[in-house]
């Protein structure tokens, strides 16, 4: 070691962590072993180093043996190298002269041999011995947090933590890239399992966000930039034009009704293109903002310049009408954000076998639940594309999750909300309708009650993966001029033929008839499906067909990913700092998730993660400071050569050339220690602190001389 060995006092502790260490290393034959390394004076086993015996072991040698560094020998840093190092400083030694060496993730747990891992056990104590020697007590650093929060997202998750932090009083930014807030629970009818209204339970909070004094409500936005560090983010917001004024508006809404086109004819996006919408339009009754907006693709004023603007006309004095809008940019400084972007819901198309986008009468749940919403395309009617109601429904679960050639995972909520469409569809049309399963998972508070009232309403349950859904024309099943089906004596299903029922006509106004997707004929279709129960292949016949899809990542999660400097799972879902210890946090240090963005998750599990996510942000912000790691780059001036190589690599822009001397300086409050400017320096004047060169090669001498 270059640093004097008498001068070091090193104190080490090696953890049983239960049986995580201890049952596959000798943990007091490692203690024995770094009692003979240079420099520690004493070293010692407990059960649980970060208890409070354990941390009380510590403080006590601190002061018994004069310790002047501390190496424990536990799990990984993350999760408890703060714990280590509050210890050590409530003893009165500097926090940064203590060293973890992590024999739990990288050698028991990653190791079957015993004689193997105690000799990696041995290499990352005597690294950790070796490197702390050369630890320098370094300063606490604190920077000033700016007491507002950005939330990105307007869905329900969004909407809760943006309410959360405002009813504490502190000032939010909420951004939606859509028209309105709102987001998937916007759509719904009702809510599993105690069958809510969903704009009930939701519109009350979409107003309270409107007019809460503490929030600033960006719709139709997005974030297009992100810089700073923690506790001084600056983000630039796009804020694209609506055509009409946000502030001048009434929310008549006389502008739709002159529109030029006497009737709808572009496809809602918020009905699942199920229902029409004019150019200017209010994406749902309960929009917030009240206030149209009008599509620049589909308005002849804004593509052909061509119109009488009959909506001009009609909003009269007010001028809320602003053709000549035009996007503009919006710079704000917070100092934590909430990510809430939400999930999409999988498009079964690739999946040919099921038929959706061929047979006009397979949908997705999602717009089922249009059909089902009062607010709907159809006002509520479930009805099929050429009017009639169907007799027959069935719901296919799991489609595009728990598929290896999709999504592996589980999305949580399919069973649930299949449960929930076949009680509606049931209740609004009388049909038989039958679920087609693998597993019924139901594993919420009151699910399984759910699960049981829906089996006593007599929806039909069929345990097996549905392998093909054909017209009946093409399976060879003859139609029967009789509704309905046959029951034998023992109430099983029987006949397989059945002709469409008669329905209402589709709801007249302005959101006018469904548009086919599809290119086949509405005649029933048959599904094909191996009963696992009955152990024997099935085809029943249905004249409807429900996909219960995944839900999955945004589109752009990737974009997003990179925006917040954040990562993404293996799902593609945005990834929590820890599972269970930091569910809230991400790597990006005052960066939140809540909601789906993080993973699949029921309304009641968003709302409890989204309030979680503003507790979280609320601790950071109201301590009104925040401390900074100290293992932030620094330039040695002397060696400094001004080449400017590592401002350009720096992808936190925290270093920034100083002309007058013609070196680089470090901006420690945006710095987060990531080394790239140290290694990519070519005089060596850039250095880090705690990740020295000497401290670097003194651990790797110690891994050495063990392995």
């Amino acid at each position: 070691m270059s640093t004097n060995e008498t001068s070091v006092r090193i104190g080490v502790y090696v953890c049983h962590c239960g049986t995580n260490i201890a049952g596959l290393l000798d943990v007091e034959a490692l203690a024995a072993f770094a009692r003979t390394l240079p420099g520690v004076v004493v070293a010692r086993d407990y059960k649980y180093m970060c208890s409070d015996p354990g941390q009380e072991l510590i403080k006590q040698d601190i002061q018994e043996y004069g310790l002047n560094r501390i190496v424990v020998a536990a799990c990984s840093p993350t999760l408890h190298e703060t714990t280590f190092r509050n210890a050590a400083e409530a003893a009165g030694l500097n926090r940064f002269l203590v060293q973890i060496a992590n024999i739990r993730e990288h050698v028991s747990w990653v190791t079957d041999d015993r004689a193997e891992g105690m000799a990696k056990a041995q290499a990352h104590i005597a690294a950790a011995v070796r490197r702390v020697a050369l630890h320098e007590p370094l300063e606490r650093q604190f920077v000033r947090i700016t007491p507002r929060v950005l939330v990105v997202g307007g869905g329900i998750a969004g909407i809760q933590a943006a309410l959360t932090l405002a009813d504490a009083g502190r000032e939010v930014i909420l951004v939606e890239r859509q028209p309105s807030i709102g987001g998937h629970m916007a759509m719904f009818d009702k809510t599993f399992p105690t069958l809510d209204c969903a704009a009930c339970i939701l519109a009350p909070k979409m107003t309270a966000v409107k007019n809460h004094p503490k929030i600033k409500l960006l719709t139709y936005s997005d974030v297009i930039s992100v810089s700073g560090s923690v506790g001084q983010y600056k983000v630039q917001i796009r804020r694209r034009p609506r055509y009409i004024d946000e502030q001048a508006c009434v929310g008549c809404m006389q502008c739709i009704e002159a529109c030029v086109f006497t009737r709808a004819k572009f496809p809602n996006e918020f009905d699942q293109g199920l229902g029409y919408r004019k150019p200017v339009y209010l994406p749902f009754a309960q929009a917030v903002p009240p206030v149209p907006v009008i599509d620049p693709k589909t308005c002849l004023y804004l593509t052909r310049g061509k119109c009488t603007q009959t909506c001009v006309q009609a909003c009269g004095e007010r001028q809320a009408i602003r053709f000549d809008q035009t996007e503009t940019i919006e710079e704000y400084e917070v100092g934590a954000i909430i990510v809430a972007t939400g999930f999409r819901a999988f498009d079964p198309t690739p999946i040919r076998y099921y038929g959706y986008g061929k047979y006009p009468n397979v949908y997705t749940a999602l717009e089922v639940e249009r059909l089902l919403n009062a607010g709907g395309p159809t006002g509520g009617h479930v009805i099929l594309r050429d009017g009639r109601t169907p007799k027959r429904v069935g719901i296919i679960h799991c489609v595009g999750s728990r598929d290896r050639n999709y999504h592996p995972y589980c999305s949580r909520v399919c069973c649930m909300y299949a449960l929930k469409l076949a009680h509606l569809v049931k209740e609004h049309t009388g049909a038989e309708v039958y679920n087609f399963y693998i597993d019924m998972r139901t594993p919420g508070k009151a699910f399984e009650e759910f699960y049981q009232r829906v089996q006593n309403e007599g929806i039909r349950f069929v345990r097996g993966k549905v392998a093909d859904i054909r017209p009946m024309s093409q399976v060879g099943v003859s139609v029967s001029p009789i509704e309905g089906w046959a029951s034998g004596n023992d109430g099983s299903d029987q006949s397989v033929s059945l002709t469409p029922g008669e329905g209402s006509p589709v709801a007249t106004g302005s959101q006018s008839e469904p548009p086919e997707k599809g290119s086949g004929s509405l005649e029933p279709l048959v599904v094909r499906v191996e009963d696992t129960l009955l152990g024997e292949v099935r085809e029943i016949a249905l004249d409807m067909v429900i996909l219960a899809v995944a839900l999955e990542p945004q589109a752009d999660a990737e974009e997003v990913r990179r925006l917040f400097g954040i990562s993404c799972s293996s799902e593609g879902f945005f990834l929590e700092k820890h599972p269970k210890l930091a569910p809230v946090e991400t790597a990006s240090d005052g960066v939140f998730l809540a909601g789906a963005c993080q993973g699949p998750k029921d309304i009641p599990d968003t709302v409890a993660q989204a309030s979680a996510a503003a507790a979280a942000a609320l601790a950071l912000i109201d301590a009104g400071q925040i401390e900074l790691e100290p293992n932030i780059a620094w330039i040695d001036e002397e060696m400094c050569s001004g080449c400017r190589t590592c401002i350009s690599l720096c992808p936190y822009q925290a270093i920034r050339p100083d002309l007058e001397r013609n070196i680089a300086v470090v901006d420690p409050a945006l710095c987060k220690g990531c080394g790239t400017c140290v290694a990519a320096c070519p005089s060596g004047a850039a250095k880090q602190h705690l990740f020295s060169d000497e401290q670097i090669e003194q651990e790797l001498e110690g891994i050495l001389s063990y392995v």
